[in-house]
């Protein structure tokens, strides 16, 4: 926002200096400055009254913000479900709200620990093999979510702690929370097209997500099917 441009005074304050050549005040000019100073001081202390109120909205609005959860939302597929219980252990080790976790496993797996991606990304949260350690199997559970929630939580603080900017970060690299989004990949768009309104929807108690059934009628079906006969579900 370009600022204000200084305004000079007008010619009618010098001129009433210039009458005054004295420099002094006279008897009679007192009441008059007397109002000027009492109104300037109402003012100034009528100012400080919008300061007020607006940190009282600030405050009312923070507390206001949906907690972290410390169950997950029955929105979520049933494979998904199926983790339940280790989602909620996760979550709470890497300091994230579940439903996130949740949602991150909802679109990258649909909760088949074994699924691989056409670009190598691998398991629940499909992390790239570049993120494992050494040694480690990228497809066992444990390993898999130490590694993508670490760099979800990663996300997440550089996105100061924006849920839909550390889902594009997540998906896009985190690089991609302080770029335009019309820089995006269309891949990533989509995502937090999807992500974001599921999340809100899990985090604000609702007991269905209209956005998580179009991301399953358009790309989910056969992802969650295959995660269905991987863990069993359909026996």
């Amino acid at each position: 926002m370009p600022r204000a441009r200084s305004q000079n005074l007008p010619d009618r304050q010098t001129a009433a200096a210039n009458d005054n050549a004295s420099g002094c005040l006279s008897f009679y000019a007192l009441p008059p400055l007397a109002a000027i100073l009492i109104t300037c001081l109402l003012a100034a202390l009528a100012s400080n009254a919008p300061l007020q109120t607006s940190a009282s909205f600030v405050s009312q609005s923070v507390s206001s913000a949906p907690p972290v959860a410390n169950e997950l939302s029955p929105i979520f597929t049933r494979e998904v479900q199926r983790w339940g219980n280790d989602i909620l252990r996760w979550a709470n080790a890497s300091s994230l709200d579940p439903n996130l976790v949740a949602t991150v496993m909802q679109i990258e797996s649909c909760g088949d620990p074994r699924a691989l991606s056409r670009s190598g990304a691998m398991g629940l949260f499909q992390v790239m093999p570049f993120h494992f350690r050494y040694g480690e199997n990228g497809f066992n559970v444990e390993t898999n979510a130490l590694r993508g929630l670490a760099y979800l939580a990663d996300s997440l603080q550089t996105a100061n702690g924006d849920p839909r900017l550390a889902l594009a970060g997540y998906n896009g690299g985190i690089s991609a929370i302080n770029r335009s989004e019309w820089t995006w990949h269309a891949e990533t768009a989509r995502y937090v097209r999807y992500g974001a309104p599921i999340y809100n929807d899990a985090r604000n108690g609702l007991a269905s997500s209209a956005a998580l059934d179009e991301w399953h009628q358009n790309y989910g079906a056969g992802l969650c099917r295959q995660a269905a006969q991987r863990l069993g579900l359909d026996n």
